[in-house]
């Protein structure tokens, strides 16, 4: 019976993407220039780096000059964002990214889909973010389990030049997973392909588009090869008809969208070369990367129902390629002439970095070598940095061994000093410590499934004292602390509230009676275990190959 329901939901929306063009009003035989500039997952980089890339001064600076040269052609632009505007930058994250709404309030942004970090605080926070915003937040999948309604509005409507445009917001079904769960209580997040059917037949039905766009934050998977991820980008415009969006502005894989070939993306795109967006059932899909590091430019042509892309290109935002020469000297050089910050936005943008960095650059300790917490190693293998945050669980808890999702862990640290800011770039989510008393056989139970998360996902498990081989589904020689496991002793496990809650899809121990909440914020217990320890030796955690996978 839902097929059929489907199907014929289908069919009425293959009727009216025909017969919609009878109806619209814009003028026969003319032709409408409409350029779309997107970013996505800008992760609170309002400030240019360390090195002046990116921020949201140069990007100003950029998208004025690309708005008087469209104007000046006679053609509209419309500014989007694949969301993720939250989390990941110290400065940003303890003032709830109030600078980077603001700064994309000066920049003039027409709205943005809703992504899985503006989820990583309280709805409170994300209902103060919308204040600050003029633009709206878009999600037509993310719904109130107690009342059925939307929490966010499905679509925006946009008039240039007299040509009229939808654009869709949809976010990825696994914020649920990979959110914090005690965030969610009352949400429940759709299935986004299936809700863009219904917002596309709605739209075309009531508002009678032009164009339909969509803005969303589920990520671009070559050939639809999602893998442990919810289904993205390249899925959903297969399964809609074809050519039923003009765009998908995506998100949350964090790719520049470069083809090289089809249904296969550039492993490394050089910023400043040309860019070939993917297309799939006619429609252009495109991601610009992360952080605003790139501006995605995509220059259209409207003429008699038909939107054309004349030309599209990833424009770079003062990044920069580091050089050695032959003296053995180095220096970062710019790929592309460098973009002038604006005056205005730096203004606006200077007293927030100035508050942020005198919180942060306070010294907690030093390391003699490098910290692993790049996402390319969390993600895949045992890392020291992993070993040196659950030492620090442990050390708050007293635990006999510890657990936590890879995905949790955001940066690494270098050798020398060790700052404030550096701690909470690793561990940016503000997570709660917590612990569990298990007898040796829920352990083992636990373990078990545990070890199952996928490598490449942020699921992939970091483990401390503990060792095993695992091999088709079961754990062997499996010790806690170099003793093998004894079913009937008890141990105690600590990990962060979001595991322990089922976020990443781990089993739920929260529910068990020897669970505590210890209230410690991460950052906070391994800020305290840095300052009790230092100077770290990273030799001390780095991993033994105590865990194996056959």
């Amino acid at each position: 019976m839902k097929c059929l329901k489907r199907g014929v939901a289908l069919a009425i929306l293959a009727a009216w993407s025909l017969t919609s063009l009878q109806v619209q009003a814009y003028e026969q035989d003319k032709t409408y220039k409409i350029t779309i500039l997107h970013t996505n997952d800008h992760h609170g980089h309002f400030w240019r780096s360390e090195y002046g890339e990116y921020g949201l001064a140069a990007q100003k600076t950029l998208v004025d000059g690309i708005r008087r040269e469209v104007a000046a052609e006679g053609g509209s632009v419309l500014l989007l964002s694949g969301g993720d505007i939250n989390t990941g930058v110290p400065e940003s994250d303890l003032q709830d990214a109030e600078p980077d709404f603001r700064g994309m309030n000066l920049v003039g942004y027409d709205a943005m889909a809703v992504g899985n970090h503006e989820f990583d605080n309280p709805l409170s926070v994300l209902r103060q973010q919308e204040k600050w915003s003029k633009f709206p937040f878009l999600s037509a999948n993310i719904y109130q389990k107690s009342t059925g309604e939307r929490l966010f509005k499905p679509w925006a409507l946009f008039n240039r030049q007299g040509l009229k445009i939808a654009v869709i917001g949809l976010t990825t079904d696994d914020t649920a997973k990979i959110g914090n769960p005690e965030n969610f209580t009352d949400i429940e997040f759709r299935n986004p392909a299936a809700e863009a059917t219904l917002v596309i037949q709605e739209l075309q039905q009531t508002q009678k588009p032009d164009v339909i766009l969509a803005a969303t934050h589920m990520g671009h998977y070559d050939n639809g090869n999602h893998g442990s991820n919810a289904a993205g980008d390249v899925e959903m415009a297969r399964s809609l008809p074809a050519g039923s969006l003009a765009m998908i502005v995506g998100g949350h894989s964090q790719d520049p969208v470069c083809m090289a070939s089809e249904n296969k993306k550039q492993v490394d795109y050089v910023p400043g070369t040309p860019c070939a967006p993917d297309k799939q059932n006619g429609i252009w899909i495109v991601q610009a990367h992360e952080w605003g590091k790139y501006v995605g430019r995509a220059d259209f042509e409207f003429r008699n129902g038909e939107m054309k892309l004349v030309h599209y290109q990833l424009i770079p935002v003062n990044l920069k390629k580091k050089v050695t020469y032959d003296n053995g000297q180095s220096e970062r050089v710019l790929y592309t002439p460098q973009i002038p910050e604006n005056p205005q936005m730096l203004s606006l943008l200077t007293p927030f970095q100035n508050k942020g960095k005198a919180q942060l650059e306070v010294k907690v300790g030093d390391v003699n070598g490098h910290l692993e917490g790049d996402r390319s190693k969390v993600r895949f293998v045992q890392t020291n940095m992993g070993h040196l945050i659950l030492s620090a669980q442990m050390a708050r808890t007293n635990a006999d061994f510890a657990v936590m999702s890879g995905g949790g862990i955001r940066d690494s640290i270098e050798a020398g000093k060790i700052t404030y800011k550096d701690v909470l770039k690793v561990q940016p989510f503000g997570n709660v410590v917590v612990y569990v008393d298990m007898t040796g056989k829920e352990v083992t139970d636990y373990l078990t499934a545990v070890a199952q998360m996928k490598p490449d996902s942020g699921a992939y498990p970091q483990f401390a004292n503990v060792s095993f081989v695992a091999k088709g589904g079961q754990l062997n020689d499996l010790k806690i602390k170099d003793e093998p496991i004894d079913p009937n002793k008890t141990y105690r496990m600590a990990t962060l509230n979001f595991n322990a809650t089922g976020g990443d899809g781990y089993p739920h121990i929260d529910n068990k009676p020897g669970y505590v909440n210890t209230g410690f914020i991460d950052a906070e217990v391994l800020k305290q275990y840095v300052e009790q320890n230092s100077p770290l030796d990273v030799n001390a955690y780095e991993p033994k190959g105590e865990v194996s996978w056959q």
